[in-house]
């Protein structure tokens, strides 16, 4: 009786300890750094073969196991990460998503043509959005991001991340990136790795741009440039200079405008950086 008593506590603790491995496995296969919170990115890493879902839509795995999730101006306080490794066995998360507050401006009696562009431009603003898309949906495999985000120029924030004008009753489409102002020819340089996907002169509202590809789908885009010294294709390091700050386009004064977005989803700049390090 004892003999058996003395077995089954054996066999039992080894069940224990067999589960306990499982469980320890199955979460050292997945790793998740960043803020989750409005206008958040977040790197993840799991098994090379895995399969990733966010709120059921597949997230792209790299051949290391890395991906990147981001989380819209608007994103709704909870999201589902589902992993799928190859075992068959699941890891299903659910994150709250941090909300936030942001600006917003009411400005009235302003003339009708700093509310909305004249009818004559819009053909060519639908020309310039489909070249900004086309160059954004450029695949670019290399984990360029990995080399960490500065920020790309000196000077004073004047605009951020999710603010939004009210322009003669009119609400206009939030702003998307962060504003810092300087002198005209202020350096502006390249917040990290990455390879030009678009350097365009004269866009109606961005004015001067260029467009970086940080590889797996995530870009920075810096506006209102006044001079741009890299192309299409170039393959350029974190700090080198790109081009010279200015008030091109639409812009109302010299400033930088630093937007970041991945696949589509349009993130915050200022939570990849810090602000101790703005000059």
């Amino acid at each position: 009786m004892l003999k058996k008593l003395i077995k089954k506590t054996i066999n039992n603790k080894y069940i224990l300890f067999i589960c306990f491995l499982l469980n320890y496995n199955i979460a050292q296969a997945l790793e998740l750094k960043g803020n989750f919170i409005q206008g958040g990115l977040v790197i993840g890493k799991t098994q090379t073969t895995a399969k990733v879902y966010l709120n059921n839509i597949n997230i792209p795995v790299d051949d290391k196991g890395e991906f990147l999730l981001a989380f819209s101006r608007k994103n709704k306080p909870l999201v589902k990460l589902e992993v799928i490794l190859i075992n068959g066995n699941k890891i299903n998360k659910n994150f709250k998503i941090k909300s936030r507050k942001y600006d917003i401006q009411k400005i009235n009696n302003l003339d009708k043509k700093k509310v909305v562009p004249p009818s004559k431009f819009y053909d060519r603003i639908k020309k310039e959005i489909k070249l900004v898309q086309k160059a954004k949906k450029i695949k670019i495999a290399e984990p360029f991001y990995q080399s960490g985000f500065i920020w790309p120029a000196t000077g004073i924030i004047t605009g951020v991340y999710g603010s939004q004008r009210i322009l003669n009753g009119i609400p206009k489409r939030p702003h998307f990136g962060v504003d810092l102002a300087n002198k005209i020819g202020t350096p502006v340089i390249s917040p990290a790795d990455g390879i030009v996907i678009l350097a365009k002169k004269d866009l109606y509202f961005a004015g001067d741009t260029i467009i970086i590809s940080h590889g797996k789908g995530l870009s920075s885009s810096l506006l209102h440039l006044s001079d741009i010294f890299v192309i299409a294709g170039q393959k350029i390091r974190k700090g080198e200079i790109v081009g010279v700050m200015g008030q091109t386009g639409r812009a109302t004064g010299v400033h930088l405008d630093w937007r970041m977005e991945l696949r589509g989803v349009r993130i915050d700049p200022q939570l990849l950086v810090k602000n101790k390090d703005l000059k």
